[in-house]
């Protein structure tokens, strides 16, 4: 039976959402934001993020999977589900639950600015440096954290635990 111990608490994650919603709209003044929410695991950290930011914000969401089945990427990203919005001339901000072999980001990153936008910026809750294998530019960071397998805050299990207000680690699992 696996149990989950806390990694980082509800309180620290809060604190610093509101450190970078706050570094977003220093650095987003004067512009508007068009938020891009990586499913399914980003639409929590998405929502208290968008909250958090006081210059204009608009909202959109995609699906890719390099995972399948496996717990370990592939290393083929594919979209599963696509923008509603064309994004020429917008500011852009990806925002992902954690950036792990920077594979997905770095192809996301390329197909989005091939459709127009005028800046893409990543966002991401957590970084696992240690585990990137394509080399990506990570612009703002809630937690840099060590390879552990974790959830909460969106980022699951087998489907169970996104809805842990706290990043905690997965133990006794195999």
């Amino acid at each position: 039976m696996e149990t989950i111990r806390v990694l980082i608490a509800e309180d620290e994650v809060d604190k610093r959402i509101s450190e970078i919603g706050e570094q977003i709209s220093k650095d987003y003044a004067g512009r508007e934001a068009h938020l891009i929410c990586v499913l399914k695991g980003g639409v929590f950290f998405t929502c208290e993020l968008a909250k958090r930011i006081t210059v204009p914000v608009s909202l959109d969401f995609m699906s890719v999977s390099s995972y399948g089945a496996d717990t370990k990427s592939s290393g083929v990203v594919r979209i599963v589900k696509d923008l509603d919005e064309p994004l020429a001339g917008k500011d852009v901000i990806i925002v992902e639950d954690i950036v792990d072999s920077g594979r997905t980001l770095s192809y996301l990153k390329e197909l989005l600015m091939g459709r127009g936008a005028r800046d893409i910026r990543i966002c991401t809750l957590l970084d696992k440096p240690s585990r990137r294998v394509k080399a990506v530019n990570v612009d703002y960071t809630c937690f840099s954290i060590p390879d552990e397998f974790v959830v909460g805050y969106g980022l699951d299990y087998a489907q169970k635990y996104r809805n842990l207000p706290y990043i905690g680690v997965v133990e006794g699992v195999e």
